[in-house]
């Protein structure tokens, strides 16, 4: 059997890269494995106070009960090389994307837009940030982005939305 050569590199941005966009990125490689595609996953913040961190506790159990260890995963801040270097930036809210936009390098060529955007019904709606809630809005935020993935690998191989 021949491998998918489908290729493309995806970043998942959030506030401050410790809950929304590793629990992202954290979904993307695991459907991406599932599926056996060629796809590059990273994930960055707009703001820098979390840099060089790990995600959050709460982001770390809900991976962990979903078979995903994302311990290793340190936060970084978004550059204007990220434009180039990924095909799709991909931010979990509507205050993320516009600071993308803004910050978005002339001649710059990744295609952005909001990860819910991909689930029918959620266009322009972004993922809570569970950051200062009760342990719960974790387990929301692992449900928006598994469906916000499926939905993007969905559009980007061509498959119907479910």
């Amino acid at each position: 059997m021949i491998a998918n050569v489908l290729f493309a590199n995806v970043l998942f941005v959030c506030l401050g890269n410790i809950c929304r966009s590793p629990l992202a990125e954290a979904a993307l490689r695991r459907a991406v494995t599932a599926r056996a595609l060629n796809i590059g996953v990273d994930s960055a913040g707009t703001g820098d106070w979390h840099v060089g961190k790990p995600p959050d506790r709460r982001a770390m159990a809900v991976a962990r009960r979903h078979g995903i260890d994302i311990s290793g995963y340190r936060a970084r801040q978004i550059s204007a090389e990220d434009f180039l270097r990924f095909t799709h930036i991909l931010a979990l809210d509507a205050d993320n994307l516009r600071d993308l936009e803004a910050e978005r390098p002339i001649g710059a060529t990744a295609h952005l837009s909001l990860l819910l955007d991909y689930v029918p019904g959620r266009t322009g709606t972004g993922v809570v940030d569970p950051y200062f809630g009760e342990d719960e809005g974790f387990d929301a935020t692992w449900a928006d982005v598994t469906m916000g993935v499926e939905g993007f690998l969905n559009a980007l191989t061509g498959r119907a939305t479910v």
